[in-house]
């Protein structure tokens, strides 16, 4: 079906203005700024009133749990609940059950999607210790990275071998996206905690979870993964960056499109901090730890400083039974975001922090240009026709009866975020209008240029 998107005010590549858009056969045909053409026969017209269009935002960051841990959630719910959130395309990781360190079980995951996804999707290619191999195989136009966990994971995924990570950094054909803390200090962390538990000095609640976690862990894992990628002239990513101390080490002086080095941070490391522990306690568990007051303010001058480049959901649900209920050492890290990731963002702008143009910069242009992704992240003629309405005069308070996740909970309930995501349109087709998801389309398979 075509459509005629009348009277919106497009928001992109740092421009606003009011103009309509002609979508013919899942593109974007033709941007009407002053010609003021107002029917077409043979499209759909969707009146926007005012509202404002971006391009679908593109969450580079996600754990759809599928497959192995589908009780948590699976591409089916989790992509729905991204459509909801104005998330028209997702990168997901590879940290399931068996893990995606292999071809063949990335293929299967590209197969799974292709079968269940509303929203377009890659998948990255998971590192180990050993399949260096396997790593080498990927293809880079049709394949969004390769993960690298320089900190705990599931499973055998933690690279801790040197001689490994200096391979992975320099022959990887495509991006390397990192998960940067050192394990050598969480885990004398960790055992330290554990013994004052013990003795009745501390008790096992969410607050320990910085304390553990440090900003030094942080730190020394994301230092060494740049000090190899400089070595080896390696393209890194370093996902969610939660710390000040972080930020130095990583350049705002050249055009995005020449980093080599580029960087992600999670709207829970600027909305919240550490004292939300006390009210919000294992719903912002994640990893790396939510921090201090001075570190979200610091990641949010980044982010307007080019410093940081891009916002990551780092969606990763639990089921209920497993997030509450338990002391810390038994509570899984994770937290359901993807669908309210663009309405949190919207918050900092409702503050004065950032701006509209900017948060589309974050999360819809930048994620294009830093992966090479093809036709899409723009608002352009030719290019595919994901687009996301919004109403920035709606603010509706978030709870967990509102969650599409199959988690059925959110670290945002009880709070009250602007903005309201009013249609979201995946290669031109209209599968989310006004709180209803429209079946019969699925997404599309990622393409890259590197």
């Amino acid at each position: 079906m075509n459509y005629f998107i009348r009277n919106c005010t497009i928001v992109n590549e740092g421009e606003t203005y009011v103009a309509d858009v002609l979508v013919e056969n899942g593109l974007i045909k033709h941007i009407f700024r002053d010609e003021g053409f107002d029917k077409f026969v043979s499209a759909v017209t969707v009146e926007a009133l005012g509202r404002y269009l971006i391009p679908g935002v593109i969450d580079e960051h996600v754990h759809f749990r599928e497959p192995g841990l589908t009780h948590k959630g699976d591409i089916f719910t989790e992509s729905r609940a991204a459509v909801a959130g104005g998330v028209t395309s997702f990168m997901e990781m590879p940290n399931t059950v068996p893990q995606t360190t292999t071809q063949e079980l990335l293929r299967q995951k590209f197969e799974l999607a292709a079968e269940k996804s509303i929203a377009n999707y890659s998948f990255y290619m998971g590192a180990t210790n050993d399949n260096l191999d396997e790593v080498l195989k990927t293809d880079p136009a049709s394949v969004c990275g390769i993960k690298v966990f320089m900190g705990s994971s599931t499973g055998n995924m933690l690279v801790n071998d040197d001689g490994v990570l200096a391979r992975i950094f320099k022959e990887s054909p495509c991006l390397v996206a990192a998960h940067c803390e050192d394990e050598d200090v969480i885990r004398q962390n960790t055992e330290l905690y554990k013994e004052l538990v013990a003795q009745g000095k501390v008790t096992p609640d969410a607050a320990l979870h910085p304390l553990i976690r440090t900003a030094e862990a942080c730190y020394r894992s994301s230092a060494k993964a740049v000090e190899i990628a400089d070595k080896t002239g390696g393209r890194l990513h370093v996902m969610h960056v939660s710390t000040q101390r972080e930020l130095d080490l990583f350049r705002n002086d050249m055009p995005l499109a020449e980093k080599k080095i580029t960087a992600e941070t999670c709207p829970h490391y600027l909305l919240f901090d550490e004292q939300r522990y006390h009210d919000l306690g294992f719903r912002i568990k994640c990893n790396p730890a939510v921090k201090s007051a001075e570190d979200a303010a610091a990641l949010i001058c980044a982010l307007r400083e080019k410093r940081l480049d891009t916002i990551g959901s780092d969606h990763a649900p639990h089921a209920r039974e497993e997030k509450f209920g338990n002391d810390y050492f038994k509570t899984p890290s994770g937290m359901p975001s993807v669908q309210h990731t663009l309405r949190a963002m919207l918050e900092l702008r409702r503050r004065g922090l950032l701006s509209l143009e900017e948060i589309v910069q974050l999360m819809c242009h930048n994620p294009a240009t830093i992966y090479g992704i093809q036709g899409r992240g723009f608002i352009r003629e030719g290019y595919h026709a994901d687009l996301v309405m919004l109403d920035l005069d709606m603010e509706d308070p978030v709870n967990d009866g509102c969650v599409l996740s199959k988690c059925g909970w959110t670290p945002y309930h009880g709070l009250s975020l602007p903005g309201s995501v009013t249609h979201t349109f995946v290669n031109g087709n209209l599968v989310y209008e006004e709180g209803v998801i429209h079946e019969g389309s699925n997404g599309k398979r990622l393409d890259f240029s590197r």
